[in-house]
């Protein structure tokens, strides 16, 4: 077999699965899975980006904390990704085509302060969880548990990540002088 062969071999974009799901239904929970997919990788590059950035007071807890949350989100992007495949589509390739249509984002004009970053990682988790959450509906009413429940688990992740760090961010709210000498 020639170089020429192998390189000319086109991959299909959706391989032939019988899992009790109809097409149309695994189509649109591949397309929103790979939008999560990629927000779940913007956020943990986020994550990351923070955990190395984040100076002040708050430094230990939020260091540990982001830690904690780009391992937990990058493991989350293997699951995710192969349940794309299960549902006999492929994972997105290319984010920046503008196909995806993104509600997390990393940060601009410069790094933010640590209750910044608290605030702006609570907003991301929020956002995942909801969109999560029509999700998990979507693929419960259309006989899929697998998804739903995949969802289901990432939900509740996003949910106590979007939950433990309000407290620094109420702390901002409420604090004085005296407490951060």
């Amino acid at each position: 077999m020639s170089t020429s062969q192998v390189l000319n071999i086109e991959t299909p974009k959706v391989d032939p699965i019988k899992t009790g799901v109809s097409a149309e239904v695994r189509e649109q929970l591949a397309k929103h899975l790979s939008v999560i997919l990629a927000e779940t990788y913007m956020l943990t590059v986020k994550s990351h980006l923070y955990h190395w950035n984040v100076v002040g007071p708050l430094f230990k807890s939020i260091h540990d904390l982001t830690e904690e949350h780009y391992e937990n989100l990058f493991a989350a992007t293997d699951d995710l990704a192969e349940r794309i495949r299960a549902l006999g589509h492929r994972a997105p390739v290319n984010v920046d085509e503008g196909k995806l249509n993104l509600t997390v984002s990393l940060p601009a004009g410069g790094m933010p302060n640590a209750f910044e970053m608290i605030e702006d990682l609570v907003r991301s988790h929020e956002m995942i969880a909801a969109e999560m959450r029509d999700m998990a509906a979507y693929a419960g009413d259309n006989s899929d548990p697998v998804t739903e429940d995949l969802l289901t688990q990432r939900i509740t992740f996003h949910d106590k990540a979007a939950w433990m760090p309000v407290s620094y961010t109420h702390l901002r709210a409420h604090e004085t002088d005296s407490y951060l000498v």
